[in-house]
C-alpha cells in the first residue's frame, strides 16, 4: 500500500511543490528509459564497468604488473589465465580489469571539462552576440576544421606523452560541438518572454545565463556527452596505441592493443581482448545515449 501511494505521488498530474514536480519528471523519465531495452543493456554494461573498476583489487585474479616470461603468450584458459597472457607473461584479464579504471578516469575528466568549457563559450556567444559571438564562433570553427584525433595528436605532441596530457588534449578537441549546441539553445531562449520579464525585474546577464539559460541547455548537453563518450574512448585508445597516452606498464586498453598487434596472426587474443573491451564500452555509451535522447529530447528522438 505504501509502495502504491509512493507511485501515485510520483505520477500525479498536480505536483504540490517544485521539488515534487522535479521528482515526478525524473520518475517519468526513468520509466521511459526503462522501457527502452537497448538503453538498459547499455546502462547495465556501464554499471558493471564502474563496479569492476571500483573492486578491481578483489576481482583481478593476478597482479596486472607482474611479469612471467616463462608463461608468455599463453592462450585463453591455460594455467588459470582465463583470457591468456601477453608477451611478458602478464595476465590479460587482470590488466583489462585494472585498465577499466584508466578508461573511467579519462571519460570522467573529459565529461567534466569539455561540456563545461563548451557551455561557457556557447552561452556567452549566444547571449552577448555581436563581435563577441563572431570571435568565439570563429575560434570554434577553427577547432572543428581539424579531425579530432589529428588535433589531439598535435596537442599531445606539444604537451608531451602522458595520461593527463591525453585527457587535456581530448578535452581541447571535444568542446566545440558543445559550444555550438549551447549557442543555438541560447539564441532561442534569450528572445523568450520569460527572459524579458526577468530583465524587467532587474536581473543582470550573469544571473540570467547561470540561473535561467544554463539549466535549459543541460538536457541537450547530457545527451551529446553520452553519445560522445564512445569517441572519447576511441581517441584515448588511439593515443595509447601510438604511445602518447598512458605510459607502460599501465594497463591501458589502447596500449595493450598496440603491444598485441605484433602477434595478431599467431596470438590473436593479446590484441583482441582489449579491442573487445573498447567495443563493448563504446557500444554501451551509444545505446544509453540513444535512450537518453528519447527521454530528454523527445522531438529529436522521434525524428
Amino acid at each position: 500500500m505504501a509502495g502504491q501511494s509512493w507511485r501515485d505521488w510520483l505520477t500525479t498530474d498536480t505536483p504540490t511543490s517544485r521539488n515534487h514536480a522535479r521528482a515526478a519528471s525524473f520518475y517519468h523519465g526513468w520509466l521511459t528509459l526503462r522501457a527502452n531495452h537497448m538503453a538498459m543493456i547499455g546502462l547495465g554494461i556501464l554499471v558493471f564497468l564502474v563496479l569492476v573498476a571500483a573492486f578491481a583489487p578483489f576481482l583481478a585474479p593476478r597482479d596486472p604488473f607482474v611479469q612471467d616470461l616463462s608463461g608468455r603468450l599463453r592462450p585463453p584458459g591455460t594455467d588459470g589465465h582465463v583470457l591468456g597472457t601477453d608477451s611478458l607473461g602478464r595476465d590479460i584479464l587482470s590488466r583489462l580489469i585494472y585498465g577499466s579504471r584508466i578508461t573511467l578516469y579519462i571519460v570522467t575528466l573529459v565529461a567534466l571539462i569539455a561540456p563545461v568549457a563548451g557551455l561557457l563559450v556557447g552561452t556567452i556567444a549566444g547571449y552577448t552576440g555581436g563581435w563577441v559571438d563572431a570571435i568565439l564562433m570563429r575560434i570554434t570553427d577553427i577547432f572543428l576544421a581539424f579531425p579530432r584525433l589529428v588535433l589531439a595528436l598535435a596537442f599531445v605532441a606539444a604537451l608531451g606523452a602522458g595520461i593527463e596530457n591525453a585527457v587535456l588534449a581530448i578535452s581541447l578537441t571535444a568542446w566545440p560541438p558543445y559550444a555550438r549546441i549551447a549557442r543555438a539553445e541560447t539564441l532561442t531562449i534569450r528572445s523568450s518572454d520569460f527572459i524579458s520579464a526577468i530583465k524587467l525585474q532587474g536581473a543582470g546577464p550573469i544571473r540570467i545565463i547561470t540561473k535561467h539559460i544554463w539549466p535549459l541547455c543541460i538536457s541537450s548537453l547530457i545527451v551529446r556527452v553520452t553519445l560522445d563518450m564512445a569517441g572519447v574512448i576511441l581517441a584515448a585508445a588511439g593515443l595509447g596505441f601510438l604511445g602518447l597516452g598512458a605510459q607502460p606498464p599501465s594497463p591501458e586498453w589502447g596500449a595493450m592493443i598496440s603491444e598485441g598487434r605484433k602477434f595478431i596472426l599467431d596470438h590473436w587474443w593479446v590484441a583482441t581482448m582489449p579491442g573487445l573491451a573498447i567495443f563493448t564500452v563504446s557500444l554501451a555509451f551509444n545505446l544509453l545515449g540513444d535512450g537518453l535522447r528519447d527521454v530528454l529530447d523527445p522531438k529529436e528522438g522521434a525524428g
